[in-house]
């Protein structure tokens, strides 16, 4: 699979049925998942593979993870820039 094949792969798996969702995935999909580096790629289709109400959880919900690799995505996803 061709790298844009896999962004448009990983951009359809950002679309979730919860808007809140679809609004923090897509952002950070389109402002930084190009410049991370291959372990903060890898954690976030990690994250994007997780069925919604765990997700929203750890993005919404207050949850937490002990996963580190998670744990750095999910800062940059929540930091709002």
């Amino acid at each position: 699979m061709d790298a844009t094949q896999e962004l448009s792969r990983i951009k359809w798996r950002c679309r979730r049925g919860m808007l809140e969702l679809d609004v923090l995935l897509g952002r950070y999909l389109d402002r930084h998942y190009a410049d991370s580096g291959a372990a903060r790629q890898d954690a976030f289709r990690q994250l994007i593979n997780m069925q919604d109400p765990d997700l929203h959880a750890l993005l919404v919900g207050g949850s937490t993870t002990d996963d580190p690799g998670l744990q750095d995505v999910i800062k940059q996803i929540l930091d709002y820039d």
